[in-house]
């Protein structure tokens, strides 16, 4: 059966602006860090797949000397897994609390595309715990109808393709039966390297980013209360208000939009 793989972040619900980094700023302050990261700040972080990588940036042999941070690789592994393991915690207190709705239209497409069978899956460089509690909290009890991959289980982090290339080696599918919602130019370009068709639902950091390659391009699923709207058509599949299973499957049967790229 075709899968239907949702990244997390932006995608499964608006995380990064009110999740992600408030988390990160009081992983911070918890570990008296002298960084607060603004909006504007986090805006160029997020450009960075992963969690820890982004705590990771901070740590200019500058920065390292300045607070007494350790300077060996070791120590330093240690420290960011300390940051990132506090930071995932209070992040799930987060969506636990009600604070992260669903994007619009996320619960309704995925029980469309329960109901007729497909696989469902998320493929996310966030920590499984976090992925598993946005999931859970977005979706409902059509949860239970996901296969999750996610955190540091393969060598590279999008853009890289790895995490979409095992999702489809696990779910025992090739390319051309699966179709990636994503929010972000590296997640687009992962999926896109990997071989997937994939709609994009830009988010709240994303909306100026390269789309190009992608099928489609939706500022969100769309609901009653937010329809969507068509940011880059070029299959010219000319969707309505509701991004819906049928749109996602005469997506899956179109050719792919040209990448931009010289193809041999």
């Amino acid at each position: 059966m075709p899968a239907l793989i949702f990244d997390c972040d932006g995608v499964l619900a608006d995380t990064e602006r009110n999740g992600h980094l408030p988390a990160f700023n009081a992983t911070f302050a918890e570990f008296d860090i002298p960084v607060r990261w603004s909006d504007d700040d986090y805006a160029v972080k997020v450009l960075i797949g992963g969690g820890k990588e982004r705590m990771a940036s901070l740590l200019t042999p500058e920065f390292v000397a300045a607070n007494g941070l350790p300077a060996d690789p070791d120590g330093q592994r240690e420290l960011l897994a300390a940051w990132h393991k506090r930071k995932t915690a209070i992040y799930t207190e987060l969506i636990d609390s009600g604070a992260l709705p669903a994007r619009p239209g996320i619960a309704r497409l995925v029980a469309e595309a329960a109901a007729a069978g497909w696989q469902l899956a998320v493929a996310s460089t966030s920590a499984e715990p976090a992925v598993r509690a946005v999931l859970e909290h977005a979706v409902g009890a059509d949860a239970v109808h996901f296969r999750v991959f996610a955190g540091d289980i393969v060598a590279h982090k999008k853009p890289a393709p790895d995490i979409y290339l095992l999702a489809l080696h696990e779910l025992g599918i090739d390319a051309d039966q699966a179709v990636v919602v994503e929010d972000s130019g590296n997640g687009a370009q992962a999926a896109l390297a990997a071989g997937i068709r994939t709609l994009v639902t830009v988010s709240g950091y994303t909306a100026d980013e390269d789309f190009t390659g992608a099928s489609l391009v939706v500022s969100s699923l769309g609901d009653a209360h937010e329809p969507a709207r068509v940011l880059a058509d070029p299959l010219g599949l000319a969707p309505g208000p509701h991004i819906t299973l049928a749109t996602v499957t005469r997506l899956l049967e179109s050719p792919r939009p040209p990448t931009g790229q010289d193809e041999t």
